[in-house]
């Protein structure tokens, strides 16, 4: 009789122990996660002045470009919220440009349009400006080249908006690649 109880106590202890094991398994999973830091909260985006042509810098994307790319010094910001803000023109062989509004985000390398600017300098909001992960390997890939070239060290954001605009006028990268 002794026996049969302390062999239904081993299997009662055992099974609290399985049964606990679950709750602390499922945790281990955010052990990287840092509870003392605050949800991210991107700030408003405040629209730039429309770029103007003699201000640009041109930015090589690779000789599989298709398009040329140039960046306004003078829009790119770097916010509180760690979003890199700038104005970026791109023109085409035959002479067309579009200009973006945009943001990068190095901790996620993720990137988003926040608008689209029009000949007579006004912006029209994107209509679905939301996050998205930066394509790696793309021809015009001009966000790759930004963020891995000029804006982010990992997932860090690689100084201020000065130092930024200086190493785009030198062409001087962060993380040199090969280019093929």
């Amino acid at each position: 009789m002794q026996f049969q109880k302390s062999l239904r106590a081993v299997a009662l202890l055992l099974a609290a122990a399985c049964l606990s094991a679950g709750p602390a398994s499922a945790q281990s999973r955010y052990v990287f996660e840092d509870e003392d830091e605050k949800p991210w909260q991107e700030m408003e985006a405040q629209m730039p002045p429309p770029p103007q042509a003699a201000d640009l810098l041109p930015l090589d994307v690779g000789r599989a470009a298709t398009q040329n790319f140039a960046i306004d010094p003078k829009s790119l910001t770097v916010g509180a919220d760690d979003v890199i803000r700038y104005t970026v023109v791109a023109t085409s062989p035959a002479g067309a440009t579009s200009t973006n509004y945009e943001g990068i985000r190095c901790k996620t390398f993720e990137r988003r349009v926040y608008a689209f600017g029009h000949k007579d300098g006004t912006w029209a909001p994107s209509r679905n400006a939301k996050w998205e992960r930066i394509r790696r390997g793309v021809r015009n890939g001009y966000p790759e080249t930004l963020a891995l070239d000029f804006f982010c060290e990992g997932v860090t954001v690689a100084g201020k908006a000065p130092d930024m605009v200086q190493r785009i006028k030198e062409k001087r990268v962060l993380n040199p690649r090969i280019q093929y």
